[in-house]
């Protein structure tokens, strides 16, 4: 059994000539040269079996019987399937007249017999390579205007959502900051007039606080390539303030990077929760707190011995009551934080005493969860409020210690970073860490754990004990301090919290907002 692999030939030829010894000498020469040859003495056989599998290129003699050279090119150029099959004449019509007459019939080229046969193999080579280069032009060209149709449809359907979208939207170049387009929900909450913003810059639409809130988010969409519901004050021209959530994405319009601004006018919905969380925040707390007292009263025994039954019922109404108690106070903090009732009181402070008080009181905490609290850090003078400071370090504590498995560690401890660039100055920075080895964060949680009411789990509020707020009051108090918080993590492996505070030499003042 032969296992010769099989020679696809270069090129499938059809041959016309009437006269047997021609084609047969034709045929020699191009099947010993690799091609597939085709012999046919009439011009009507050729013009079906031309139709019915086109060949590459056809060789077509000029005088025949019945139908002659040019008459057969004739048919073979009004045809669909054969017309573009370039056609070569080989003939012993030498005249001038012929030659034109074959290149008016639409043939590439004209052989005088005798024929030499390099020179019928050199324009064979060279018409089918045009050919081919032919047929692939045609196929970029038809992928092109596929290509072309489909961004064409992209447009369009990315246009009319643009258009109709009840989101104001608006895109802008990223080197420039200059507007590129608005819809028409964009016009309606700015109440600017289209030609009043595009074409105009950032700066000349948006606040001071607007603008930063967008660059840290272009800043966050340069590294990721979206943010999602970034909180930001937007000026109309009337002068209101609205409070919309920004999401940014990068495109690219027509060779030019941009921001597409995607925003949702939440200022009423905000001024309604605002009112909810004041009003139940305010009329919760005084019952709560009778109730907590009369049940601590119960559970002292002066109004009477409790049943075991009873004594355990009371222990969770206790617990609800005092975990009810943590949320409003959490939510009255938020709330005062954010509205900026409560400032931030800096002095000059070893922060190693924080480290060490934060310590202290998580200390009952991890010996009832049997997890060791170990302290690694040297003396360390900032400008901070301790009292908030304190208050971040229990909170990263305590989460670390609720998810932490009984028998393992968690690590709090602090170094002195590398300098890093704040605004117009240097300045070094101390990292706090609070490292545990518990169940992890999914990475689609590790930005919006920050936010109000976000938890890796929706039941770890009643497993865990947890208000959801904790994580938002610890970034709105570093951030207070013109630090930085964030999180790594691993699934199974742990986590760990990171708190960059700026490192102020003592003595220096450190102006709030500066």
């Amino acid at each position: 059994m032969s296992t010769d692999p099989v020679k696809i030939p270069k090129a499938d030829i059809l041959a016309i000539d009437d006269t047997p010894e021609n084609l047969a000498l034709l045929s020699q020469i191009l099947t010993e040269r690799g091609y597939k040859v085709r012999s046919v003495t009439k011009g009507s056989t050729a013009l079906r079996g031309a139709k019915a599998a086109p060949p590459d290129l056809i060789l077509l003699d000029v005088k025949m019987p019945e139908m002659n050279g040019y008459e057969v090119c004739r048919h073979l150029k009004a045809d669909e399937k054969t017309r573009n099959i370039p056609v070569i004449f080989i003939s012993a019509l030498g005249d001038v007249f012929d030659k034109v007459k074959a290149f008016q019939m639409g043939g590439v080229d004209y052989i005088t017999k005798p024929f030499q046969v390099e020179e019928v193999l050199a324009r064979l080579d060279t018409h089918l390579t045009i050919r081919n280069l032919q047929l692939k032009l045609q196929q970029q060209n038809t992928q092109l205007k596929q290509e072309i149709a489909r961004k064409t449809a992209a447009e369009a359907k990315f246009a009319k959502a643009f258009r109709a979208c009840p989101n104001p939207i608006a895109i802008a170049t990223v080197a420039q900051g200059q507007f590129v387009e608005v819809n028409h929900s964009f016009l309606q909450m700015s109440g600017y007039l289209a030609s009043e913003v595009v074409d105009y810059t950032l700066e000349q639409i948006y606040s001071q606080s607007a603008l930063e809130i967008y660059h840290k988010s272009l800043e966050k969409s340069q590294s990721q390539g979206f943010v999602h519901n970034q909180e930001l004050e937007f000026r109309t021209k009337s002068g209101q303030t609205k409070i919309v959530l920004l999401s940014m994405e990068l495109i690219e319009l027509e060779g030019v990077q941009c921001t597409l601004q995607i925003m949702n006018d939440i200022t009423e919905r905000k001024r309604l929760e605002n009112e909810f969380i004041s009003l139940v925040s305010h009329e919760l707390r005084t019952p709560m707190t009778s109730t907590i007292g009369a049940l601590d009263l119960l559970n002292s025994g002066q109004l009477g011995t409790l049943s075991d039954r009873g004594q355990q019922i009371l222990k969770v109404a206790i617990r609800n009551t005092e975990r009810l108690i943590r949320l409003v106070n959490d939510i009255l903090d938020l709330e005062r934080m954010k509205s900026g009732k409560i400032s931030i009181k800096r002095v000059e402070y070893d922060l190693k005493n924080l480290l060490i008080q934060a310590i202290e009181v998580m200390q009952p905490m991890a010996e009832k969860a049997e997890v060791e609290l170990k302290l690694e850090s040297s003396n360390v003078n900032l400008n901070l409020d301790p009292d908030r400071i304190l208050q971040t370090l229990t909170n990263l504590l305590s989460n670390a210690i609720k998810f932490s498995q009984p028998g393992s560690t968690v690590i709090l401890k602090t170094t002195v970073t590398k300098s890093l660039q704040h605004k117009i100055t240097t300045i070094n920075y101390c990292q706090i860490q609070v490292q545990d080895s518990g169940r992890g964060i999914p990475a689609d949680k590790l930005e919006s754990i920050f936010e109000r009411f976000q938890q890796v789990d929706a039941s770890d509020s009643r497993t865990k004990g947890g208000t959801g707020l904790g994580l938002a009051i610890c970034r709105h108090i570093v951030e207070g301090h013109d630090g930085h918080i964030w999180v790594e993590s691993a699934l199974e492996k742990g986590s760990i919290f990171y708190v960059n505070l700026p490192l102020i030499p003592i003595g220096q003042v450190w102006q709030q907002g500066s």
